[in-house]
């Protein structure tokens, strides 16, 4: 009798045990760090390029932003008790495209302190990777900019170009100083002043249609992004072409706006939420003081994302919504 029940006990033990999740039940094999890591790999040819332009000091401000986000993901994991996420890479992301971000001068310090904003403010104090409401890099150059407005505009002269000409597209099309714009190869190709990992606009698109042919991102936020920044700055009287391979549109594109927490989920939004950082990025462009929006209309784009996926969330098929009587 008592092996019957100890038999029993066992098959109720060794029993799978049906789970029950919401849909969509979709399974594939990509986990977290592979995506990461995708990303990662994408940023390489911007990444070679700044250390082309800007020299060595790139890939220690780079490497600083990494491991100043890993390090505090990990201590924020442990004083709080929570479970250490590190090994889903997306702290190595977060320091990348805020390293990105940076004029290649700016002090260690504060590189490091833009690390703190990015991953303990904006992400891991909201509940971490998949709950934070803004985009950590973007967020955390902004407040970098607004409190270290000097060092944060501080740039540096890219290699074969004069040291004295250190000033940004943006700033001379600001200043009226048209006629010292670099030409169009020298956009593309990123010699010219800016952050270190924004300049060259080639290897960025290489990157970003990279990731949409690995399905990691979808094309909806990027070509609308670029598109309304180049419509905007024909109806604002600027030269669309330069618009769009100035500043950190490029970067803003492809690897800010795409943040699967921080943007749509359908692709109706995705689309109304691109074109609202074109048209807020062109609008702070031309009629406020700082030459640069990009960070700024994703921000505030990313506040905007409830409201847009409420808007356009698709409708179970042969259901009816009736508004309730007030």
């Amino acid at each position: 009798m008592a092996t019957n029940v100890t038999e029993n006990q066992n098959a109720t033990v060794t029993k799978p045990k049906l789970m029950i999740t919401p849909s969509p039940h979709i399974k594939d094999t990509t986990d977290t760090p592979q995506i990461m890591l995708t990303v990662v790999l994408a940023l390489v040819p911007a990444l070679a390029a700044a250390i082309y332009y800007f020299g060595f000091r790139v890939l220690a401000l780079t490497l600083i932003c990494v491991l100043s986000c890993m390090i505090f993901e990990c201590l924020f994991a442990r004083a709080t008790g929570r479970e250490d996420t590190i090994k889903d890479c997306s702290a190595i992301v977060t320091g990348v495209i805020l390293a990105f971000n940076l004029p290649v001068t700016i002090p260690f310090w504060m590189a490091m302190f833009g690390s703190f904003i990015a991953i303990v403010v904006v992400k891991c104090l909201f509940g971490g990777i998949g709950c934070n409401f803004a985009n950590p890099a973007a967020t955390a150059r902004i407040f970098l900019l607004v409190s270290f407005a000097t060092p944060m505009t501080n740039w540096a002269a890219p290699r074969g170009v004069d040291a004295a000409a250190t000033a940004t597209p943006l700033n001379l099309i600001a200043n009226g100083a048209t006629d010292q714009l670099p030409s169009l190869v020298q956009m593309l190709i990123g010699q010219r002043g800016g952050s270190m990992g924004e300049t060259c606009a080639i290897a960025l698109i290489a990157g970003g249609v990279f990731l949409i042919w690995k399905g990691i991102i979808h094309w909806q936020i990027p070509v609308s992004v670029i598109a309304s920044v180049f419509v905007f700055a024909l109806l604002f009287g600027q030269d669309p072409v330069y618009a769009v391979l100035s500043g950190g549109v490029m970067i803003g594109a492809f690897f800010m706006a795409t943040d699967y927490s921080t943007s749509p989920v359908t692709d109706k939004g995705a689309i109304i939420f691109g074109i609202g950082i074109g048209f807020i990025t062109m609008v702070i462009r031309t009629f406020c003081s700082y030459p640069e929006g990009m960070s700024f209309a994703i921000l505030l784009m990313n506040i905007l994302v409830p409201h847009i996926d409420s808007l356009t969330i698709n409708k179970p098929f042969g259901a009816v919504f009736e508004q309730k009587a007030k």
